[in-house]
């Protein structure tokens, strides 16, 4: 039987449900069948939309590159990023990925005009007056380890707080962290691939 749902992933919890001494993981919040697991995965220390599931199609459609699928992040930086560090990130920089250098594909960048409505996080981030600490939103169509992390430090605007708001059409909307929301196969395809890859 196939097992699909959404989860709101909490701050500093790792992407997983086997244990890890000190360190909270997936288990101490979800309650799933046991050959249900992550697909892909948030880093510890990011938050937002994670798809659990034991459809082995799925996971492969998701992770395969070749069926490059937008993400959507929401991504507070530190200080007062200008148009010309967007543009550098719209247009793709170049990062390190496992040693090697790599230039990401061109994407999607904005700046919020006003601060978007997001849980508060727990601890928050650091506050400095007189630092400005903005939020951007981008839409990635790749997901490489601390990618946008990685994109932001490198245009000289470090990241903060990092949500995953969206996979293609399957967002967070009302949730806040720790939600669950369980959906049915015929959904979960259509809001991912639009029944492009069924």
């Amino acid at each position: 039987m196939n097992y699909y749902a959404i989860i709101y992933k909490p701050y500093l919890v790792l992407s997983q449900f086997s244990g890890v001494e000190g360190k909270k993981t997936l288990a101490d919040f979800f309650d799933v069948p046991k050959d249900v697991y992550p697909v892909g995965r948030l880093d510890h220390d990011s938050e937002g939309l994670l798809i659990l599931t034991n459809d082995k199609k799925l996971n492969h459609q998701l992770l395969d590159p070749k069926f490059a699928h937008e993400r959507e992040y929401w991504v507070q930086v530190d200080g007062d990023i200008n148009a010309t560090a967007i543009g550098e990130l719209e247009k793709g920089v170049t990062i390190h990925v496992d040693g090697k250098s790599y230039s990401t594909k061109s994407c999607k960048a904005s700046l919020f005009e006003t601060e978007p409505i997001v849980p508060e996080r727990d601890p928050p981030i650091r506050f400095r007056k007189e630092i400005p600490a903005p939020w951007i939103c981008m839409i990635l169509t790749e997901g490489k380890n601390r990618q946008v992390r990685k994109m932001t430090a490198k245009t000289g605007f470090p990241t903060l707080r990092l949500i995953r708001r969206r996979i293609e059409e399957l967002s967070l909307e009302n949730m806040q962290p720790g939600d669950m929301t369980v959906l049915n196969q015929t959904s979960i395809y259509q809001k991912l691939f639009h029944d492009k890859h069924q």
